[in-house]
């Protein structure tokens, strides 16, 4: 069981920066799986830990307390961010950090049954064919609906999965079931609402011990 289980999470990538390169990754979800405070806590741990150059762009305008909050974090963090409207305004904002090692897109969640929404989202990000995209899933939901919601978001062509709230699940069972169903590297896991704290690379023979022991 052990190996079996193994052999379905050993896919694992985290956010590779390069030296002289720009790197430019967006978190994309449905609502209220933590995307914000996920993208807080890779740009604390990428600029504070890792010291590289980051900059925080957010498209969520919908929720104004979203955009307070992450302006908030970047104050802290001491890193710029700008608020973007139209694909136009992303594509200007990514130019001027163009001298920036990571820039970090925190986009609005959408609704996988909206489809209009999954459009605007789609022509968002099709600026640029170069960013890397993380679908950000609650291991909360159930896996129906996050099957769903994998299916719907596949027109932005994300690369990666993350897992929040990997604290709250009862059980580990969407994760895994979606790794088995539908397998896309999974990059990290966030265990808390702390920031920087609480996010950590996927790690295979960690999630293993929680799918077989049970708790964090």
């Amino acid at each position: 069981l052990r190996g079996r289980i193994l052999s379905y999470l050993s896919n694992t990538a985290g956010i590779v920066v390069r030296p002289g390169y720009c790197k430019t990754v967006a978190l994309v979800g449905p609502t209220g799986v933590g995307k914000t405070t996920t993208v807080a806590k890779l740009a604390a741990n990428f600029a504070l830990r890792e010291k590289f150059r980051v900059a925080l762009v957010t498209a969520d305008t919908y929720r104004i307390a979203a955009v307070e909050q992450l302006k908030t974090y970047a104050d802290l963090i001491g890193i710029p961010i700008e608020v973007i409207y139209t694909p136009q305004e992303l594509k200007s904002a990514l130019y001027r950090h163009q001298d920036k090692q990571l820039v970090l897109i925190d986009t609005a969640g959408r609704s996988p049954a909206n489809q209009p929404q999954m459009v605007e989202l789609e022509n968002l990000l099709s600026v640029d064919s170069s960013i890397e995209k993380h679908l950000v899933l609650s291991a909360t939901t159930k896996f129906t609906e996050c099957l769903d919601a994998v299916r719907r978001f596949k027109a932005s062509n994300p690369q990666r999965y993350l897992f929040t709230k990997i604290d709250e699940a009862c059980n580990l069972g969407t994760l895994l079931s979606l790794m088995h169903h539908d397998p896309k590297p999974l990059s990290y896991i966030t265990t808390g609402q702390n920031v920087p704290d609480d996010i950590e690379l996927a790690d295979p023979e960690r999630l293993t011990n929680l799918m077989l022991r049970g708790g964090i």
